[in-house]
């Protein structure tokens, strides 16, 4: 059985999730129930579970607070994050490659959390940074986490020339023109920066920073191009909304 523990400051909630995992997830055994952040760190070194379902919002700590409590050495469970925020947060979460849960509660999307959570052998604590990072940014975001290997890496968007889709990697192309390889797709990115209106997916390999465009070529099948000559690709059923997205002036 693996060892679980349910944070939440809603008793209601606790008690929904503790019934669906009982039904769904019959390998799960939940060994404590906690309404606050302190009594939640108390159990966790206390009953040593191997995952933790973990409420983000709650009075007095935020769930993101939950790793400050312990040592690096000391983090031996994985969480997955309950939270009801909205489509925003949403990408947070997949750019920043954490586990969560939306309330209302779907069995089929607590069945795959679970699932993902035991193809792991441990939770990075890179990804927590990155999230708390990404949830920083209301609105129209002007940076971005992104957590890689051993490390967390922060980009400023308005350095970023354009995203260059690299199998399962992305390639960023900054403004000094250095470049650098980050193991999340080019989908995750998109999807992150679904509401900032800088950014465009003009091909599928390519997403750019439309401050940095220059010009919008038509021979040879049309392309873009952008600070410093770089020469982009667009996609013939990317034309359209790429000019209803620009301000031309017609003649």
């Amino acid at each position: 059985m693996i060892k679980a523990i349910i944070i939440d400051d809603e008793s209601r909630a606790r008690s929904l999730l503790q019934k669906m995992i009982a039904e769904y997830c019959s390998d799960i055994e939940i060994v404590a129930e906690c309404e606050d952040l302190p009594g939640g760190v108390k159990m966790i070194r206390k009953l040593k579970p191997e995952l933790v379902f973990l409420d983000i919002e709650m009075p007095g700590h935020s769930g993101l607070e939950l790793l400050e409590f312990f040592d690096e050495n000391d983090v031996d469970f994985s969480i997955i994050f309950t939270t009801a925020y909205n489509d925003y947060a949403v990408q947070a979460f997949k750019l920043s490659a954490v586990d969560y849960l939306l309330k209302p509660m779907e069995p089929e999307a607590l069945e795959n959390a679970v699932e993902r959570f035991k193809k792991r052998s441990q939770k990075e604590r890179n990804n927590y940074t990155a999230l708390r990072e990404n949830l920083k940014q209301p609105g129209n975001m002007q940076r971005i986490a992104v957590p890689d290997a051993n490390s967390v890496k922060f980009f400023d968007l308005d350095t970023i020339l354009y995203f260059k889709a690299d199998s399962s990697y992305t390639e960023i192309i900054f403004t000094d023109n250095n470049k650098l390889i980050v193991s999340r797709t080019l989908k995750n990115i998109e999807d992150a920066l679904g509401n900032n209106t800088d950014f465009f997916r003009c091909h599928k390999s390519y997403l750019i920073n439309m401050k940095y465009l220059t010009d919008y070529v038509k021979s040879d099948g049309g392309y873009l191009v952008l600070k410093q000559k770089h020469t982009i690709p667009i996609s013939k059923e990317k034309i359209q909304e790429f000019l209803d997205r620009s301000t031309v002036i017609k003649r």
